[in-house]
């Protein structure tokens, strides 16, 4: 979900290159189908609206026509820097990375759940660890992505499931996502997809990529909102 650029497109490349059969959903058809006519047979490409009540559906329809599914992939999200707190950005925002999120995420559980297992994952993002002044929605929904990954994967403990939930928290990577910022530390989408399809493969709990961000993310973590709140990230 989200495979028409960037992060989510660049893993789907590669499950491809593997000899996956991958399900391709995104919101603009024709990103999707370039990839496709490139893999005839192997992929399927189908618009889907996360933010759309139809979604479900149609996420359930696409699982049909592929058979089943053993892990859904989650890198639909959007995020923008907005001093301005202009309200519509904000609630876009919101509406896709939580609602649109909840709704994608649960759907995939709840076939697993039916089917006896498989493996969840999604990209959240090392923003979730601290609100971030210049893009307070982006930061608070993928808290949000976070915690209600962590309640499904005790979910499926506690339920004795066989679901995998897979938490992957990169830094900064250069996607159209981020283009026009000037964020430190920009790390190359195609090398970011290869360590996210490592640790799908290794099936871990929750990964931040890369060495310089893991770092970064452990200090920010011991920060007091006292010291916090006085990070001026203007100058960024």
């Amino acid at each position: 979900m989200g495979a028409s650029s960037g992060i989510g497109r660049e893993v789907a490349l590669l499950f491809l290159q593997q000899g996956w059969q991958v399900g391709l959903a995104a919101r603009r058809q024709e990103c999707l189908n370039e990839l496709a006519q490139q893999y005839p047979g192997q992929a399927i490409a189908r618009t889907i609206d996360v933010t759309k009540p139809a979604a479900t559906d149609e996420l359930l329809h696409l699982i049909a026509e592929m058979e089943g599914v053993d892990i859904y992939f989650h890198a639909a999200g959007v995020g923008k820097q907005n001093v301005a707190l202009q309200t519509d950005i904000e609630l876009d925002t919101v509406a896709t990375n939580c609602l649109g999120f909840t709704q994608m995420i649960d759907t995939a559980f709840n076939y697993m759940r039916e089917q006896g297992g498989g493996q969840i994952v999604a990209i959240t993002s090392i923003a979730g660890t601290k609100g971030l002044s210049r893009a307070p929605s982006y930061s608070a929904t993928k808290a949000f992505q976070q915690s209600y990954l962590q309640a499904l994967d005790q979910l499926s403990c506690s339920l004795k499931l066989n679901i995998d939930i897979t938490d992957i928290r990169p830094g900064f990577v250069d996607t159209p996502l981020i283009q026009g910022s000037n964020f430190p530390m920009l790390m190359d989408a195609t090398k970011t997809a290869q360590q996210i399809f490592s640790i799908i493969k290794r099936r871990q709990r929750v990964a931040v990529i890369d060495a310089r961000y893991r770092l970064l993310n452990f200090f920010w973590r011991l920060l007091p909102n006292a010291l916090w709140r006085r990070i001026n990230l203007m100058k960024f």
